[in-house]
């Protein structure tokens, strides 16, 4: 072997080796300083992309888990409220049961024909209170929305100046309804537009007095219970208010909606929960309704309105029934999927974790083996360095 100055090839390949020493050592002081095995996807390609997708899995099921706690607040919201409708049919059959009696007088018959009428009005004063986030669960119908009509985003009214409706708010209105805008009032001036339907006839009236600006913008409100319904309108020039009410006369809005509920309770498109909100109104209840036969104090004036409204009663009850055991199905099955859900999270978290995450124990070894190995290393590079200094013995003899 031949003793070389210029070039100390051991020197050479001890660094090179050093080097690669402290890159791993600084790997696993990485790892164990950020409790990661993978921190960019040079670590692990493969496992960086696998990981991506396990991440994303289990964020989707960890809100999907949400959305399914709040569809259980949702059904026992309902429940709830239905757990007093029941109360207040018993009640009504109680008195109806009492009204089916001959020692009665007429004057008790109104007094409990009023009691009737009087609890009657709460029920669908119940179906109507009861909303999850604005959105009616006892009515049958969830959210009304507009389904068609001429009164649309986007309309022109024409008359004297462009005007354009820019908003047709329906929420508070009645779903499965045609609404009709008629002028109250001789053409070219009105006194208000009327706003009918063709499920009760129920007539609105909201009046139009001021006029549009420049640019400026119309509220045009008719406010029913039952039949909301506001237009927003926007003038590019200044638009009178008789011009408005010609415009208006003869349009029309048609409503829609409907009654299910669905609750994603996977990650995937289709890991759905359907369940229906029925109607619990009065107006439901029974093969004649209760509401059909409860329009005034009268309603048990005689034993045979008695009877037929006790049937109805019953009825009634039996939907209410059947319709809380719908309910409390529905809540067993969202509460079985938050439960599956919850395993398939632990579970995929700890798939996500092995592949992710570092075995501190591993790595804290290996920083150990490298600590020694760069000790190791420096002491070789010393020798290396030194071990030219021999040829000086070559040339001092």
């Amino acid at each position: 072997m031949g003793m070389y100055i210029n070039t100390n090839v051991a020197a050479i390949g001890a660094q090179r080796n050093l080097s690669v020493t402290g890159a791993k050592m600084g790997k696993a002081l990485e790892r164990l300083s950020s409790g990661l095995r993978i921190n960019r996807a040079a670590d692990d390609a493969a496992g960086l992309s696998i990981s991506e997708g396990l991440r994303s899995q289990i964020r989707g099921l960890r809100q999907a888990s949400r959305n399914a706690q709040d569809g259980v607040s949702m059904i026992q919201t309902a429940e709830g409220a239905l757990t007093e409708t029941h109360s207040l049919l018993q009640r009504m059959r109680e008195l109806t049961v009492q009204a089916a009696n001959s020692t009665l007088g007429t004057a008790d018959r109104t007094a409990i024909g009023s009691e009737i009428q009087t609890l009657k009005t709460e029920i669908d004063n119940i179906a109507t209170r009861t909303k999850f986030n604005g959105q009616s669960l006892l009515t049958g119908v969830l959210s009304t929305t507009q389904t068609g009509g001429t009164a649309a985003v986007g309309a022109a009214l024409a008359t004297g100046t462009a005007a354009v409706i820019s908003e047709v708010d329906v929420s508070g209105a009645k779903p499965a309804a045609t609404y009709t805008l008629t002028r109250v009032g001789g053409a070219g001036a009105g006194t208000a537009v009327r706003l009918s339907n063709n499920l009760d006839s129920v007539l609105v009236d909201a009046t139009v007095d001021a006029t549009i600006g420049a640019d400026g913008t119309m509220t045009v409100s008719f406010a029913s219970a039952g039949h909301n319904i506001k237009l927003t309108i926007n003038g590019g020039a200044a638009k009178t208010a008789a011009n408005v009410y010609d415009d208006l006369t003869t349009l029309t809005i048609t409503t829609g909606g409907s009654g299910s509920a669905n609750f994603r309770v996977g990650a995937e498109v289709g890991q759905d929960i359907t369940v229906a909100f029925s109607n619990n109104q009065t107006s439901a209840l029974g093969s004649t309704t209760i509401a059909s036969l409860v329009t005034d104090d009268q309603n048990v004036s005689t034993i045979a309105k008695a009877n037929a409204l006790l049937t109805s009663i019953d009825e009634g009850i039996a939907t209410v029934s059947a319709n809380r055991s719908k309910l409390g199905a529905a809540q067993n099955q969202v509460e079985a999927a938050i439960n599956s859900l919850g395993v398939a999270v632990e579970n995929m978290s700890a798939s996500e974790s092995r592949i992710r995450d570092a075995d501190v124990a591993e790595v804290s070894t290996e920083l150990v083996t490298r600590q020694i190995m760069q000790q190791a290393g420096v002491a070789v590079l010393s020798q290396a360095n030194t071990s030219s200094q021999s040829v000086l013995s070559l040339l001092q003899g």
